[in-house]
């Protein structure tokens, strides 16, 4: 009877284990499919713009509509970025990435950046060179009305399509895809220069064609920003930089909340793509069983883990004082 009933408790556990297991599996392929719809109609999104803007650029003899196509060519290398490693970073861990591959999706938002500020340090260059130019007394060729057209259409998009992509990467807690919809968003303020810059040429004439380059160049530097933003945070998880002070006190209280526990140091904490790993040395006092000390050191990661609300590696060692 006794051998039946840790037959029956050995098969529960197994089928508890397997069932989270298809969960944890079902909850990762939803993720990676929905980073990956949003960047596909992205991609679309971007083709048609591209063609469009590039096209009324040359037709309506517009360089900052020009200028603003040839940027919305680079979404499509930040697309194909986001496709190719949002599935690399939902795989599991493996005995070379035991903490598994959430870091290639920090490498992607990287990328992301730098591509972005270098689109910012070219606009921001191009747009100098052109105001340079018209206060030497050189005359810029006056667009036409359709790069106008293609500029209020581009904004439109590119803003409705930055609401989409940064929603999506919010719900499914993915950095790049949200990086993803600040480009989109970088593209939707480069349209709004080139349209300051064209309509301003176009009812004042050709003395204000300057307005143009001086819009871009006040655009690119709200994109070398948004870069920076994006950036920082993925330099600092690449070099193993600690949690935010607020996600500490977190830990901390969540330590301190179980009143067996007598004493804490060592704690360390960094990110791993979207999880977080902590360590910590906790105290417990020395006439406890192995058992007890188990059943304490489980009640305190349960206790980090919950605190922190999503994916954490917690690693907590005991010393008997």
């Amino acid at each position: 009877m006794e051998k039946r009933g840790s037959k029956l408790i050995k098969k529960l556990i197994e089928k508890i284990s397997l069932s989270d297991t298809y969960i944890n599996k079902t909850m990762v392929d939803t993720r990676v499919r929905e980073a990956q719809r949003v960047t596909v109609i992205g991609f679309f999104v971007n083709l048609l713009l591209s063609v469009g803007k590039i096209g009324a650029g040359i037709v309506g003899k517009s360089s900052a509509m020009l200028a603003d196509g040839i940027h919305s060519l680079s979404d499509f290398v930040t697309d194909v970025i986001v496709i190719v490693f949002i599935r690399l970073s939902a795989k599991k861990s493996d005995d070379d990435h035991t903490y598994g591959h959430g870091k290639y999706e920090t490498f992607a938002t990287l990328i992301i950046s730098i591509v972005l500020l270098g689109v910012g340090i070219g606009m921001c260059w191009d747009s100098g060179h052109k105001i340079y130019l018209a206060i030497k007394g050189e005359v810029l060729p006056t667009p036409h009305l359709i790069a106008l057209w293609a500029a209020l259409i581009s904004i439109v998009s590119k803003e409705v399509l930055f609401r989409y992509t940064r929603h999506v990467g919010m719900t499914i807690g993915s950095s790049v895809v949200i990086a993803n919809g600040w480009h989109h968003r970088s593209d939707a303020l480069s349209s709004i220069g080139a349209a300051i810059g064209i309509s301003g040429a176009i009812i004042l004439g050709d003395k204000w064609v300057i307005l143009d380059p001086i819009a871009g160049f006040i655009v690119s530097l709200f994109i070398v920003k948004v870069a920076w933003q994006l950036g920082k945070p993925c330099i600092d998880e690449l070099l193993e930089h600690a949690l935010p002070q607020d996600l500490c006190n977190k830990i901390k209280l969540a330590i301190e909340s179980n009143d067996r526990v007598l004493s804490y140091n060592e704690l360390k904490t960094r990110k791993v793509g979207n999880a977080i790993a902590v360590d910590v040395h906790i105290q417990l006092n020395k006439e406890l069983t192995f058992v007890e000390a188990h059943n304490i050191t489980t009640e305190v990661e349960e206790l980090i883990k919950d605190a922190l609300g999503g994916d954490a590696f917690v690693n907590i060692h005991t010393e008997p004082v």
